[in-house]
């Protein structure tokens, strides 16, 4: 697995959101974004993660930051999650996992003391000239949000 660096452009991509609509790294030059990798809809540190992006979701809007959430379920079971647990930002579906890959959050990993190969949990703060702002592989998930949340104030 390679690990993305603080500073390099990050990989492109193009992924539909759970209503199918493209979201490309393209089309989000100009701003920043929080783009998070999580293994699955409606798990416990999944769902953790999720709502404490929703409960901050207005302070990272007060600072021009969007969140985009991205698993490899697909739009049906997206929906679903966003609808349970009243989400307020776009998820997307990579059920390939090439992006994924790209930004190092798939491949081996520790589950339970052994060596298995799936989602690495990890989130990118990315800036509005494409650069990798800041980059967290297996972050604890409660609390992570509003870690990146404190990044995205002192930037």
């Amino acid at each position: 697995m390679t690990k993305i660096t603080v500073g390099s452009i990050a990989p492109s991509f193009s992924l539909a959101d759970d209503n199918g609509r493209l979201v490309s790294s393209s089309d989000l030059l100009g701003q920043r974004y929080v783009l998070y990798f999580y293994p699955a809809d409606d798990t416990p540190g999944c769902t953790t993660e999720a709502c404490q992006f929703t409960e901050l979701i207005d302070d990272f809007i007060d600072h021009q930051v969007q969140i985009y959430g991205v698993s490899p379920d697909d739009a049906a079971s997206h929906q679903a999650f966003r609808s349970k647990f009243n989400i307020k930002f776009t998820l997307l579906c990579d059920p390939e996992k090439t992006t994924m890959a790209a930004f190092g959050a798939y491949g081996e990993k520790m589950l339970y003391g052994k060596k298995v190969i799936g989602v690495i949990r990890s989130t990118f703060l990315i800036a509005s000239d494409g650069t990798i702002e800041r980059a967290w592989y297996g972050p604890k998930t409660d609390g992570h949000a509003g870690r990146v949340l404190q990044s995205v104030v002192a930037h």
